[in-house]
């Protein structure tokens, strides 16, 4: 990609999995800046972006998102023409023992991310105005269980989240869509299948076989193990992450 404008992008959960994925290939490929929000919890991993910590281009700041008033300061400071917002919790059965972590993250923390970020556009002018795009990355599961001989979920799919994690992404969904409507506030949404790939923290169930089978340990099988997964690399929704927030249209919703 030969991208002649430098653009500054603010990437939250940018430690994790696929925030870590998107910054290295954003840097690799890409002559933007990037500003990494992370509040840097158990899932985090900051090795794995060792390559790259040193490029002039990349920016680190550990912040919790729901801390409105450090919020509002990079939006300050670093001025950014994108969000790419993917900080979340995202573990179902994590979201059954502790639902009250989810709501905080997922629905707390993007409705502070949405009002720095509405407060920051409108203070713009001009085509860094006209330009601005909050990207807010969600998951699937927002759709409910798809049974084995339903058509795939679409764009148009009714939500019925199953978990308080798929309960809270889909809350969160909903925040950015009423900021879009009611303020404005230039959006698009991506909705996700599961992610394997590199540096995926092992409680993930690839991983998590991958660790089991090397220990010679039993495999965890979830119920009757006749559950269907839609498996999408890594890499892959990255590359698609990055096309939707340059080139999508203001105010969709994209599955991946």
């Amino acid at each position: 990609m030969n991208n002649k404008t430098i653009k500054k992008i603010i990437v939250t959960g940018g430690a994790g999995f696929i925030g870590s994925a998107l910054i290295r290939h954003i840097i690799r490929y890409t002559n933007y800046s990037v500003m990494n929000i992370d509040k840097i919890t158990y899932a985090s991993n900051l090795r794995s972006l060792k390559k790259i910590k040193n490029n002039k281009r990349y920016f680190f700041k550990k912040i919790d998102i729901c801390n409105s008033k450090k919020i509002k300061k990079i939006f300050s400071q670093f001025k950014p023409d994108i969000v790419m917002h993917l900080a979340a919790e995202s573990h179902v059965d994590r979201s059954i023992d502790d639902p009250k972590k989810f709501i905080e993250t997922n629905i707390l923390g993007t409705y502070v991310m949405l009002e720095e970020a509405k407060n920051y556009w409108l203070s713009l002018k001009g085509n860094k105005k006209d330009k601005f795009v909050f990207h807010h990355v969600s998951t699937d599961e927002v759709y409910g269980d798809l049974k084995k001989k339903s058509a795939a979920f679409t764009e148009k799919t009714h939500y019925a989240p199953s978990s308080p994690y798929s309960a809270s992404k889909a809350s969160s969904d909903h925040l950015v869509r009423a900021w879009h409507r009611t303020f404005k506030l230039p959006i698009v949404i991506t909705n996700c299948s599961n992610n394997y790939g590199p540096h995926q923290f092992p409680e993930k169930l690839i991983p998590l076989m991958i660790l089991k089978a090397l220990d010679g340990k039993k495999l965890p099988i979830y119920g009757k193990g006749d559950q269907v997964r839609d498996w999408l690399y890594v890499e892959d929704h990255v590359k698609a992450l990055l096309k939707v927030v340059l080139k999508g249209k203001i105010g969709e919703t994209y599955n991946i």
